[in-house]
């Protein structure tokens, strides 16, 4: 039971492929922000704009503006007025993102703006290809008949623009950044604009315009002192207009003044090197001290968010304050030009005003607020992590036992998605929560957001995302002396390793958990390790250990009378007797482990059954009941929104479809199996899809196609050090090979019978016997 699939250079081909589903059913995708309400002047440059989309350039080169400049210059404000007066030219709608490339945490990469952008223009999401190459083909494939503009805000490198820009001339693109991204004129093509300050008159007038109808009549001469203090940096002059429009009775000289005492305060705290720096600074220590104690205090304390965007019930946790009062509070800093709301309970800083932030947090928030408050919201973010964990693995050991801290209200969830869709909003910030614990000696809250964190992550979200968390959570575990806790964390390494096919790893993390858990008396966790470890050596083939194992695990199971990891571990075993080839031993575990499953409603496991029972149904020859089963539990596995199951389960599929003869399903789903498992980082997985591909393509009389996918499947084993699955690969590209190169087929198919001397087991002997049947197998003998 072998399958195949895809990589760069070599295609699949699926008749009637409709790469826009429900295309002609949803309306063009919105994305653009509002305009500003108060934008003046600029002629000149949205002129220079204009030019771009009217001079007739390259027709085969699409538009692309790079609006760079400063920070606080305006880029965003004169993009998104620009966007809005040509959107008209582009009817099939536009698409916006910020890549926050400036930000104090991690960038937006390109590859996670893909999925958004194709589920925008129609794509559903299991459609979406997850490896970031076949993503930005299909998204260029998409727009080639398309008129759109695709707007880039905040961008810091061309690593995450390129993937991003369109293929075709009929749409533009945006870009706005503080680099130049010089190697976008050179080989994209772009214009490139660069944005100083405004000058004397457009800043007095700009000041004018936000000011209108709060004050009466400024003097201009007052204006443009108060213009040259904010350096002629819009950003600067919207916020102090701000304050001049709250504060209608206080005169200009009077604001000036204040002004004037900010700026030499931070002339004397700076070293000038950035230019129009101290002045933005002034302005925001202007508006920051002109805001209420409650607002001031969520401002600086918000500064202590470890990542980049904060939820409402995160914020309320950080101030110790109601859900209620703080919305109140976060209206206060959205009307000051504070903050910037992103949805209906998201908000984010501006780059510069994050780091205005956190130091006023450092410089007027007493130490033991400060740690209070990071206590409140890591509280608030393990709590809801667990509540997540509920739904998304009801079965894993919970986290924490200790109830939240005072004033700390986390999240519960009504359903699963409900959970998931958490997870997944929330998967920026979980890394920095964790460091952040970390960096402020929290250990336990360190371990224990680590631990939870394995269980409560996205169904979807790389097994490679949490190991920097993981690593961070065993360090703070080991600092903390906690045993139990180093072993749940190594175990969930050894899992993770497994998925990444780093096999050793993995062994050697379920040992060293192994090892604790029998010093420390853990039974229930012995088990555990046993099971896990188990799993490695039938990942490797090794399956007398494996069997060991399993067995030594399910008997220790059953003595703790934890009947249903005792069904696990059954299942596990019947599919270490399918690989052995005992068939019939096989069926019948895992026909006893999927009655239980069901029983219990254990959807994650019951999709494992299914898959295992497919498989030994294809091989007794019953491939229409194993194509029912495969697609049964790819049905739970989209439910889940499990890309891991998802991936491997189609394996399943393709080779039912494959042995039914419908070639061109089985191709499609092999695809989606080599996708999948490529994003996940899984290549041995991968290449068994790629091996499903070759053996399809052999069937359909396509053996040059079929000997490429055998190829690097064979490649890919041999590196992965898997002498089975590569004696397999060979196997079939020997047969590919044979009618025109039998020479070079006996070779591959001597090699094949070496790898498998190692092997004892029933399936090993029927296939050393098939392998020396063949045509030409011991021609070099």
């Amino acid at each position: 039971m072998q399958a195949g699939r895809v990589s760069g250079g070599v295609h699949f081909h699926a008749a009637g492929h409709d790469p826009r589903p429900g295309a002609g059913h949803q309306p063009p995708p919105q994305q653009l922000p509002g305009d500003l309400r108060h934008f003046v002047n600029r002629t000149a440059e949205l002129q220079s704009l204009d030019a771009t989309l009217t001079t007739g350039g390259d027709p085969f080169v699409p538009p692309v503006c790079v609006i760079a400049g400063t920070a606080g210059a305006g880029k965003t404000a004169l993009a998104l007025r620009w966007a809005h007066q040509v959107k008209d030219r582009f009817p099939d709608g536009q698409l916006y993102v910020n890549l926050r490339g400036y930000d104090p945490g991690e960038p937006v990469a390109a590859e996670e703006v893909l999925p958004r952008f194709l589920t925008a223009m129609g794509m559903t999401a299991k459609a979406v290809p997850s490896d970031p190459d076949s993503a930005a083909a299909l998204y260029r494939t998409l727009l080639a008949e398309r008129r759109m503009l695709v707007f880039l805000d905040n961008a810091a490198t061309v690593a995450q623009v390129r993937p991003l820009l369109p293929g075709n001339a009929h749409c533009l693109t945006i870009v706005t950044s503080r680099s130049r991204l010089s190697s976008l004129a050179v080989r994209d093509g772009a214009d490139r604009l660069t944005l100083g300050t405004l000058d004397e008159p457009e800043a007095v007038a700009l000041l004018r315009a936000v000011t209108a109808g709060h004050r009466a009549d400024d003097d201009s001469a007052k204006l443009a002192e108060l213009a040259r203090l904010c350096a002629h940096l819009p950003l600067a002059l919207r916020i102090a207009a701000e304050r001049a429009a709250t504060h209608p009775h206080m005169s200009l000289d009077e604001l000036i003044t204040d002004l004037c005492d900010e700026s030499a305060l931070w002339d004397a705290l700076s070293t000038g090197d950035e230019e129009g720096g101290e002045a933005v600074r002034a302005v925001f220590a202007w508006s920051y001290r002109a805001l209420s104690p409650d607002a001031a205090r969520l401002f600086r304390l918000l500064g202590l968010h470890p990542g980049p965007q904060f939820p409402l019930g995160a914020v309320a946790a950080l101030a110790g304050v109601s859900v209620r009062r703080a919305r109140q509070l976060l209206d206060v800093l959205v009307g000051a030009h504070l903050l910037e709301q992103r949805a209906p309970d998201r908000f984010e800083f501006h780059d510069l005003l994050r780091a205005y932030a956190c130091d006023q947090a450092q410089r007027e928030e007493p130490g033991e607020e400060r740690n209070a408050a990071l206590l409140r919201v890591l509280d608030w973010y393990l709590h809801t992590a667990d509540s997540a964990q509920g739904w998304i693995r009801p079965h894993e050991e919970r986290l924490p036992s200790q109830p939240p801290a005072e004033g700390v209200t986390p999240l519960s969830f009504a359903d699963y998605d409900q959970a998931v869709d958490w997870a997944e909003r929330e998967h920026a910030n979980f890394l920095p929560a964790v460091r952040a614990a970390s960096d402020a000696g929290l250990d336990v809250h360190a371990w224990q957001l680590a631990a939870v964190l394995w269980n409560a992550k996205a169904p979807s979200s790389l097994t490679a995302d949490w190991l920097p968390i993981g690593h961070a959570g065993l360090s703070a575990a080991r600092r903390a002396g906690d045993r139990a806790a180093q072993a749940r964390l190594l175990e969930s390494f050894g899992f993770g390793y497994t998925k990444l096919s780093r096999a050793e790893e993995a062994r050697q993390a379920h040992e060293e958990a192994l090892t604790i858990r029998r010093e420390t008396g853990d039974r229930a966790g012995e088990a555990d390790s046993l099971n896990a470890l188990g799993l490695v050596h039938l990942r490797r083939r090794e399956l007398g250990p494996a069997e060991a194992r399993l067995g030594e695990a399910a008997a220790l199971f059953a003595e703790l009378g934890d009947t249903r990891r005792q069904t696990v571990t059954l299942a596990n075993l019947a599919l270490v007797r399918f690989r052995a080839g005992e068939l019939e031993q096989a069926a019948e575990d895992i026909e006893r482990a999927l009655a239980a499953h069901r029983q219990r409603d254990d959807a994650r496991s019951t999709g494992n059954a299914l898959w295992i029972l497919s498989g030994i149904r294809l091989e007794l020859g019953e491939p229409q009941e194993a194509l029912n089963l495969a697609e049964e539990a790819l049905k739970l596995a989209l439910d889940l929104r499990n890309h891991v199951a998802e991936a491997c389960w189609l394996l399943a599929v393709g080779d039912a479809q494959q042995a039914l003869g419908d070639h061109g399903a089985a191709l499609t789903a092999y695809n989606r199996s080599a996708t999948l498992h490529r994003r996940l980082r899984d290549r041995s997985r991968e290449a068994l899809a790629w091996q499903g591909t070759g053996e399809t393509y052999h069937r359909m009389g396509r053996d040059e196609e079929a000997a490429g996918f055998h190829r690097r499947a064979a490649e890919a084993h041999r590196e992965l050090g898997d002498a089975w699955s590569e004696a397999v690969a060979l196997d079939g590209l020997a047969r590919t090979l044979y009618e025109q190169n039998p020479e070079t087929a006996a070779g591959h198919w001597s090699e094949s019978l070496r790898l498998l001397g190692g092997y004892e087991d029933a399936r090993a002997r029927r296939m050393r016997a098939d392998v020396e049947a063949r045509p030409a197998a011991d021609a070099e003998g």
